[in-house]
Formats: C-alpha cells, sequence, structure tokens
C-alpha cells in the first residue's frame, strides 16, 4: 500500500488483507459454528471438526486488521522491520486477552525502546507502577473472581436445585466475576508492560459505576469499544448519516461484538440485548434530561450517581446471563426460576452459606469486594488509577498498602492443592 500510487491498489491490497485475516479467524472460530447453524436450516448433522482453537487469536486478529486499516489510511508509518511488527502482534503481556493495542501507540513505543540505552530502560517509577499493578490485578483474581465463581458455577451447574436467592446471587455474582477476572487480566498486562517500559491502553474504567449503557461501554473492554467505533461504527457513517441510521449502526455493532465474543447465538442475543438498550437509551435521552431539568436534580452529586449506577449495572447484569448460559434454553429457565420460586428466608436461615462459599469465605469475599468499591470510587470520583493514586501518597503508607494487598492475596487467595485452579474466562476467546 505504501509504494502504490493508484487509490485503487490501495483499497484492492487493504482489502487482501482484511479477508486473509478474517478468513484465519472465521476458520479456527467460526467455521464449527456455520456448519451447525447449517445443519439445522438443512437438516443434516456434520462431523465434528476437532479444530484446535489459537488463544487470543479474535484479540491479535483485530489488531492486525487495525494495523492494515491504519496503513491505508495513512495514520501510521508501515513497518519495515518484520522483527517489530512480530513484537506488535505477539507483544505477550496483552497476547491473549488483550487490551487490543493500537498500531500507532504501541509500534511507536516498540520502535523508540528500539533505540534506547540499557540505562534508559530502567524506570524505577514504571517499574514501581508496574508491580503495584500487578498486585492489584492478582488481588481481583484470586482473591475476588475465584472466588465468587464457586457460586456462580454451583448455580449455573444444576439451576433446578436454585430458587430466586441463589439465582440472584449468580446473577449478580457473574458480572462481578467477568468484571474482576477480565479486569485483573488486563491490569496484569499493563503492569507487566509498565515494567518493560511500555504503556497499554487502559480497558476498564469503573464500569459499574456507569451512569447510562452509552457510559458503561466507555468504561467497559474500552479496546474493543474503540476499536469498533473507529474501524466499523464510523466507516458505517457513525451518527453522521441521520438519527435512524445512528441507532442501525448502534445495533449493528452489538451484533458484531457479540459474535467476536463466541461462536453461539447466546453472544450474538446477547450483543442484540445491548444494541436494543442504546437505542431505547438515545430514544429516551431527551424525555430523561426534561425530567431531570424539572425536577433540578443535580447530577453530580453521588447520590444521583450511585441511582443511575444502581438501573445500569441491573440491566447489564440481566444481559449477563445469555453471555454466562450454554443455551437459551437454560437462560430462559433461569429467568422463569427467578420469578416463581422465591425463598428469600434462606437469606437467614444460613442456607446461603451452602451454596458453595462457607462463612468464613463469604467474608472474606465480601472484604475484597468492599475494598473493589472503595478503588473503583476513588477512580470515579478523583480521576485517580489505583497505581497513580497509591504513587501520590506517602512513601511508607505506599510500602505498606502493597504489602497489605500482597499479604491479603496469598493468605486468602484462592489457588493451591485441591484448588480447581481458573483460566481467565477471555481466554476462549
Amino acid at each position: 500500500m505504501d509504494r502504490s500510487g493508484s487509490d485503487k491498489n490501495r483499497k484492492l491490497i487493504m482489502a487482501l488483507g482484511i479477508t486473509a485475516n478474517l478468513l484465519i479467524l472465521f476458520f479456527f472460530k467460526y467455521l464449527g459454528f456455520a456448519l451447525d447453524t447449517l445443519g439445522v436450516i438443512i437438516r443434516h448433522e456434520f462431523g465434528p471438526l476437532d479444530i484446535i482453537l489459537p488463544v487470543g487469536i479474535s484479540f491479535y486478529t483485530f489488531q492486525a486488521l487495525g494495523y492494515v486499516i491504519d496503513c491505508y489510511r495513512g495514520d501510521i508509518e508501515p513497518e519495515k522491520n518484520f522483527i517489530q511488527y512480530a513484537l506488535f502482534v505477539s507483544f505477550f503481556p496483552q497476547l491473549v486477552a488483550g487490551p487490543i493495542e493500537r498500531s500507532g501507540n504501541l509500534l511507536h513505543q516498540i520502535r523508540r525502546l528500539s533505540v534506547v540505552t540499557r540505562r534508559d530502560l530502567i524506570d524505577v517509577e514504571h517499574i514501581q507502577q508496574g508491580f503495584i499493578l500487578m498486585a492489584w490485578g492478582m488481588f481481583l483474581k484470586l482473591i475476588i473472581a475465584d472466588r465468587i465463581a464457586i457460586v456462580v458455577d454451583n448455580v449455573y451447574l444444576n439451576i433446578y436445585e436454585y430458587g430466586t436467592v441463589g439465582l440472584l446471587m449468580a446473577l449478580v455474582g457473574f458480572g462481578i466475576q467477568i468484571y474482576c477476572d477480565f479486569g485483573s487480566y488486563s491490569i496484569i498486562a499493563i503492569g507487566a508492560a509498565r515494567i518493560l517500559g511500555i504503556d497499554l491502553m487502559e480497558n476498564f474504567n469503573a464500569p459499574y459505576f456507569s451512569t447510562s449503557i452509552t457510559d458503561f461501554w466507555r468504561r467497559w473492554h474500552i479496546s474493543l469499544s474503540s476499536w469498533f467505533r473507529d474501524y466499523l461504527y464510523i466507516p458505517l457513517g457513525g451518527s453522521r448519516k441521520g438519527f435512524k441510521r445512528k441507532l442501525l449502526n448502534l445495533v449493528i455493532i452489538f451484533l458484531c461484538s457479540g459474535l467476536w465474543h463466541g461462536a453461539n447465538w447466546t453472544f450474538v442475543f446477547w450483543g442484540l440485548l445491548h444494541g436494543l438498550m442504546l437505542v431505547t437509551e438515545n430514544l429516551i435521552r431527551p424525555v430523561i434530561h426534561k425530567i431531570d431539568d424539572y425536577f433540578g436534580i443535580n447530577k453530580k452529586t453521588i447520590g444521583f450517581m450511585l441511582c443511575r449506577a444502581f438501573v445500569v449495572s441491573a440491566l447489564v447484569d440481566v444481559a449477563w446471563v445469555f453471555f454466562r448460559a450454554e443455551s437459551f434454553r437454560q437462560a430462559f429457565a433461569f429467568f422463569k426460576r427467578l420469578i416463581i420460586k422465591q425463598d428469600f428466608w434462606t437469606l437467614f436461615d444460613g442456607t446461603i452459606y451452602t451454596y458453595g462459599l462457607d462463612v468464613t469465605e463469604m467474608h472474606i469475599l465480601i472484604a475484597g469486594l468492599i475494598l473493589l468499591v472503595v478503588v473503583d470510587l476513588i477512580r470515579v470520583r478523583k480521576g485517580l488509577a489505583i497505581d497513580k493514586w497509591i504513587m501520590s501518597q506517602y512513601a511508607v503508607f505506599r510500602v505498606l498498602f502493597v504489602l497489605a494487598i500482597v499479604m491479603f492475596t496469598v493468605m486468602f487467595g484462592v489457588y493451591g492443592p485441591g484448588f480447581d485452579s481458573k483460566d481467565f474466562i477471555y481466554f476462549q476467546f
């Protein structure tokens, strides 16, 4: 593309690059899904393909696609050094589960680091920040995500054994689990990269304190949301071709996002739900603003934020059921039992401590969640990520805080002999 003088040839080369990447992704991830769907339509059963899915293929494929499109647009200079390009695509901290890094950011840093001296590579402040982030990521994974996963997995394995309380715990619990699981990986990846002198883009920003679904997608999986915005939503016309076209584009984007997450119709439906929620939000936003103005609501208060965050979190958690369920049948059975099998007395007779976590384990989980809420509140109200906040504190407090996090994780983390270790959820994508 760089050497071609013809815009037609540049478009052709870009199309070939995009097609090649998408065909590889389709073969490994979606071929079996496509054949199963076709088999249902034509009433023919295809045999199993037994294709091994390369770990993280969805992430580095999108990274490679972004590079091709950036080169076509002239946003970056094409990389002439194959080793540096290979390092960009396969940079190990974020290779298997993101963040989906942009070529303009990561390639620029790789080029810079390739010419600096060894002394320049050692930045004590970056190393401290990286260690803080990695310690916090381990805390989120081992203290919260893997612990709450025990309850979530127990309920989803046999939803017919549980009533409203157990299903509510699984519904809310999975929202917390996937946040702490995926968020922890992103934080660990960012921390490891920072120790190496690389700054990766932020991937989460206290998403469960969002005041709207739009705000949620500005804070959740930021690298994917911004990727779809820049490389699909805007090329489709974004909001430039009228309000109706904008709403259609939103639905298309989230259908694609659902399919990206997994080769199953439940993922596609999950994406459709978020697309429809965004459409509804855009339609009723003028009415909501008029109501807020009429009652003189101060939108900067913490009470307003928490009330809105509660509603948004509830909607997001309901949609997560289709993300977690293995089939539509399981998801609908989940909601049916959630409504009709009311058993609120189990909150008081100790039954909830038989769902996978005993009293001690539940208290450890609650302590971890309280700390998470405090950290995210500081992020929302002060605009400081945990590494920046800790680095701004007195040196003794800084050391004690990190030591406390490390010791708490080592003492109470869910790992070791007899524990069925949990892979990061997004490894499957």
